[in-house]
């Protein structure tokens, strides 16, 4: 039998949804909270890597950057 919040069915079952609606709903919602630890697992990975790819385009503009003033200069 799948993972179920107890609470969640039991208000279901206490508003007026049928048994197995409810059972459905907070076996659903126990699913989705489930997961939510892993997409933030990614969520944290995607923003390294974002913050690496802003570093790495910083040294870029920098590399190019440079040159340019210096012929504008001298």
């Amino acid at each position: 039998m799948p993972i179920m919040l107890s609470k969640t069915y039991a208000a279901l079952v206490a508003a007026g949804a049928p048994d197995s609606d409810a059972r459905e709903a907070a076996e659903e919602i126990a699913d989705f909270e489930h997961r939510l630890p892993g997409i933030e697992s990614r969520l944290q990975n995607i923003e390294g890597d974002i913050r690496l790819l802003k570093r790495m385009l910083g040294v870029v503009l920098a590399c190019v950057a440079i040159p340019l003033v210096k012929s504008l200069i001298g």
